[in-house]
């Protein structure tokens, strides 16, 4: 079914925004950005200003039925019941009544009225190899559309993470959208053509994408805000290490109050042994979690703030069934203050893929 409704083609991938038409017309083939298993992560953006940081996100697939005689009924894992993508036949996620698109998913960017968006980035990746095994070269382009608006073409810029193995074809990809974000402000955004597999098997399908937006406004405190990506596998057996991130010349004051956001794929609700703690100064660490997203599941197919869902999804699935974005409370980590922060993340059982971090903090004026 994707394959013949695919309207991205195999072009080279331009470093650009395709911003007019209502289904993007062929460009000028252009060398693709390269493609390695491990991108470390390294710092995207950062700015100190009055302002801060949003995010819109939604998955692009879900369970369609039971293909485990041991699994909850899948519209109890919609709703949020434990659940994992392997348990199930995996279908794609369709919103937008378009017989040319065979997923599309929406979600709600909160821009505070009276914000200048400074920087936007699209994220979006997945499984490759399910029951259908994607081709690669349409990994670095999806389709986009502003509230109110028509699709957009829009191309991967950066070097893309892409690391097979005997069950799964795992990517991200990602792209400086500012220029369209500025113009399409707050309201309902659509992803759609996101390049993943439907299907069953024993490793299941995920997929999804996040929109993660800096903004100005004159009436907030003065922030740092800084954006990482990458894309680092973490295994869950034991002696397989660590994901660390280290974030330094904070100066967060005393009593600062701070958020963190992260994208992480293949996370499953209800398998243990993944965990978040940050460390302030090399001092005391500190468990990163809330009541949707326990210390020992905390990448569990949610997309919460603080522990609850804050905004608009359409479908709005509290188990996404591999595919994460979270925001957690950093306050408790700067209560003394911060001149240097560093995340450590764990692997579940079954291991999970890190693509995105992204950290708000108060900042000296």
């Amino acid at each position: 079914m994707g394959s013949s409704r695919r309207i991205l083609g195999t072009l080279g991938l331009l470093s650009c925004l395709a911003l007019s038409g209502n289904v993007p017309a062929a460009v000028a083939a252009a060398p693709a950005p390269k493609e390695l298993p491990r991108v470390p992560f390294t710092q995207r953006y950062q700015a100190v200003q009055h302002g801060g940081l949003v995010r819109a996100s939604n998955s692009g697939i879900s369970c369609r039925k039971e293909e485990s005689p041991q699994a909850e009924p899948c519209a109890d894992v919609k709703r949020g019941a434990a659940g994992v993508n392997s348990d199930f036949e995996m279908f794609y996620s369709e919103v937008d009544k378009d017989p040319d698109t065979y997923n599309s998913t929406r979600a709600e960017l909160k821009v505070p009225q009276g914000a200048k968006v400074s920087y936007a980035r699209l994220y979006w990746g997945g499984n490759l190899r399910v029951g259908e095994q994607k081709p690669p070269e349409d990994n670095g382009r999806v389709l986009v559309a502003e509230p109110g608006g028509a699709y957009r073409e829009v191309i991967a810029d950066t070097v893309m993470g892409h690391r097979t193995d005997a069950g799964s074809d795992a990517y991200q990809a990602s792209a400086d959208v500012t220029p369209l974000v500025r113009k399409g402000g707050a309201g309902m955004w659509t992803v759609a053509q996101l390049n993943i597999a439907m299907g069953h098997s024993e490793v299941g399908a995920w997929g999804g994408w996040t929109l993660v937006v800096a903004y100005e406004h004159p009436q907030e405190p003065v922030r740092r805000i800084s954006l990482w990506d990458g894309f680092e596998g973490l295994a869950g057996r034991p002696g397989a290490g660590d994901g660390l991130v280290e974030l330094d010349g904070l100066d967060a004051p005393a009593g600062s109050a701070g958020r963190v956001g992260v994208v992480a794929y293949d996370g499953d609700r209800g398998v243990l042994g993944d965990s978040l703690t940050v460390t302030a100064d090399s001092g005391r660490r500190v468990s990163l979690s809330d009541p949707e997203n326990p210390f020992n599941d905390v990448m569990n197919s949610t997309i919460t703030e603080f522990g609850h869902q804050t905004s608009v999804r359409q479908p709005d699935y509290m188990n996404n069934l591999g595919y994460d974005a979270d925001v957690f409370d950093l306050s408790p980590a700067l209560s003394g203050g911060a001149r240097s922060l560093s995340f450590r993340f764990t692997g579940e059982g079954q291991g999970h893929f890190l693509g995105v971090l992204f950290v708000q903090t108060d900042a000296r004026r």
